[in-house]
């Protein structure tokens, strides 16, 4: 069984949220959300990040549509991944991230009611889902 340490990215324009994960457990807890501007975050808070959690891969959501087509933010989701790898030279691959935030709003409700809604929470709750999902479709 791998053991590697994952870290997933929920990307988005305006907030990018981030959780962390094991293969061994197949289980991730969020990490923080990065406010960014117009997709681009500050790239020295994700260095520091990775620097400290040094993962082995970094799994990024692609939003696409409900139909599995893309939508505009799809590309500047793309655009992050490969800039992730350039600058750090981490290993990024892409995952379907359809209904992440609904799941993740609803968690965090089931939890904390609407107090617990804040828009940072269900960014990194969306990359816990994100990287869960990820786990169950390639490690199974």
């Amino acid at each position: 069984m791998a053991s590697r340490t994952v870290i997933a990215f929920d990307f988005g324009t305006r907030s990018i949220g981030a959780a962390i994960g094991q293969e061994i457990t197949g289980t991730a807890r969020a990490l923080a959300s990065f406010k960014a501007k117009d997709g681009t975050p500050d790239w020295q808070q994700i260095e520091k990040m990775l620097k400290e959690w040094r993962p082995d891969l970094v799994v990024v959501g692609l939003p696409l549509n409900m139909d599995g087509t893309e939508q505009p933010v799809t590309a500047q989701a793309k655009k992050f991944a490969l800039r992730l790898h350039g600058r750090f030279g981490v290993q990024v691959t892409l995952h379907d991230e359809r209904l992440s935030t609904v799941e993740a709003k609803s968690g965090l409700f089931d939890r904390g009611g609407y107090r617990a809604l804040d828009k940072g929470s269900v960014d990194a709750a969306s990359a816990v889902v994100i990287l869960e999902s990820w786990f169950e479709q390639n490690l199974s």
